[in-house]
């Protein structure tokens, strides 16, 4: 695997990038052909990585089926003691995989480091929540009989996660599983596997039995993805990714009627009523909007701002807007890193275009920055229509249009108009107009006077076509458990 100076440079242990490699080769098969991970801000390859198919996967696969039930039949407090380990291992190893992961994925190393506390805090709760598993007791119809539930780990787990947060995803969907009892096969997005092999790497240091937790390398996810759908021995699917690939995998899984978890796509909207405090709703806006370069399920994608403060609004936010700093996520001061690769900046230039043929207008940003990497500035639009693009599709990238409108009904309604409905946000003071919006809105998540609203604590998910399930809470534990009632006769 070849080495990347400058992520060197910030890591206290070089041998934890070291064993990225070697981790799927623990106990299994691994592939001769490899791909390269590279660097979004300079193209620079980051490391070779052995490239991983259908007999790869498989072979995970058979090894995670023949360790679950020993890893099922231990105490709850015996997964709980390994998961513990797995966390502190990752608190202890910060900085070594904020580095890693600005060095793959782009975003700033605060920002990096930040993931990487959120994913350590998914550990934590869910090797806390594996002693909180509780069946019920039902009250029989006669004296003969005794009825009663129990819950029981629902076996192998396939999992997928995305690129923009390969650290916090990995760890959301791995530990609530693992807490219940059930073993894991991993495909990282071939953007940003680094990261994801650091933390196996400290998973089999914490003392997972072998087989319990499974790691593969691809540079494409069909084929793992049809394998992992298709086999039997996986009793379950999660994902995280755009909702196209969802409808995909729901479709592989239907013929074993396969359980799936799916978070997938967003178009938030993020409305600022009149009695809104204008100055923290622009603070609430650059959170929504610009974390992560705007590349996150839950980023706010169309700004609704009334009348009555609108122009105030757009001001104060575009003077806080051409105040973020662009670049390497290693460069100190750095507010937004790349685009993760060259066609996330053609759909915003696209995007940007599409809004200007049908009468917007830019007010700050709206090109790219430099000929190397995939920097964007981040840009406002004005005069948004719902004709356009920008109002119909996600971006995923740091581009806020605003839309002015004239009353509460017509934001709500406006903003219900989607296939989606992941996560919303609105700025309001008034007591009767929040319990009125919050109850209105089609999503699963809303944050009320907030930009951010994402908690190991808080059941993370969306209706409509944003996904099945959620993750995170104890209902995030629930979804890895099956529920099987017993009756007892002849007591």
């Amino acid at each position: 695997m070849s080495l990347y100076e400058p992520m060197l440079r910030h890591l206290k242990s070089r041998e934890l990038f070291g064993a990225i490699d070697r981790v799927p080769a623990l106990g299994m098969l691994v592939s001769e052909q490899t791909f390269e991970v590279s660097n979004p801000s300079t193209g620079e390859v980051l490391a070779e990585l052995p490239d991983m198919g259908v007999e790869e996967t498989r072979a995970a696969i058979d090894k995670a089926h023949v360790a679950q039930p020993e890893w099922a039949a231990l105490t709850a407090r015996e997964r709980s003691d390994i998961l513990w380990r797995w966390h502190q291992l990752i608190v202890d190893h910060t900085d070594d995989l904020a580095a890693i992961l600005t060095a793959e994925m782009g975003k700033p190393l605060a920002e990096a480091k930040s993931e990487v506390a959120h994913a350590a805090a998914y550990l934590q709760w869910y090797a806390e929540e594996a002693n909180r598993i509780y069946g019920e007791t039902i009250s029989p119809p006669s004296t003969d009989r005794r009825m009663l539930v129990i819950k029981q780990p629902i076996g192998v787990v396939g999992t997928i996660t995305p690129w923009n947060f390969p650290a916090s995803m990995v760890a959301r969907k791995i530990s609530p599983a693992l807490a219940a009892g059930c073993t894991i096969v991993l495909k990282p997005a071939e953007q940003t596997p680094l990261v994801a092999g650091a933390m196996f790497a400290l998973a089999h240091l914490a003392g997972f039995p072998e087989g319990v937790v499974n790691l593969i390398y691809a540079s494409e996810g069909n084929t793992v993805g049809r394998e992992l759908c298709s086999n039997p021995k996986v009793r379950k699917i999660s994902f995280t990714g755009s909702t196209e690939v969802g409808r995909l995998l729901m479709r592989q899984c239907s013929d074993q009627i396969k359980k799936v978890g799916l978070e997938l796509g967003g178009n938030a909207p993020f409305i600022v009523f009149d009695d809104a405090d204008v100055d923290a709703a622009v603070d609430g806006a650059i959170q929504a909007k610009f974390r992560n370069a705007g590349q996150t399920c839950v980023s706010a994608n169309r700004l609704y701002v009334q009348s009555g403060v609108h122009d105030e609004f757009v001001a104060k936010f575009v003077e806080r807007v051409r105040e973020l700093q662009v670049g390497d996520g290693f460069d100190p001061g750095v507010a937004i890193g790349p685009l993760i690769d060259g066609h996330a900046l053609a759909k915003i230039e696209l995007h940007i275009a599409d809004a200007l043929a049908k009468g917007g207008a830019i007010r700050c940003g709206g090109g790219r920055i430099g000929s190397d990497g995939n920097f964007f500035q981040p840009t406002i639009l004005s005069n948004v229509s719902r004709q356009m693009m920008v109002a119909q599709e996600e971006t995923f990238g740091p581009l806020a249009p605003i839309i002015r409108f004239e009353d509460a009904d017509q934001a709500v309604r406006e903003a219900n108009d989607t296939i989606y409905g992941l996560a919303a946000y609105f700025y309001a003071s008034n007591l009767k107009r929040v319990w009125r919006v919050a109850e209105a809105l089609e999503y699963g998540m809303v944050g009320i006077n907030t930009g951010r609203m994402s908690s190991e604590a808080a059941p993370f998910g969306g209706i409509k076509q944003s996904g099945i399930g959620r993750e995170g809470s104890r209902h995030g534990l629930e979804d890895y458990l099956e529920m099987k009632y017993l009756c007892m006769g002849g007591i």
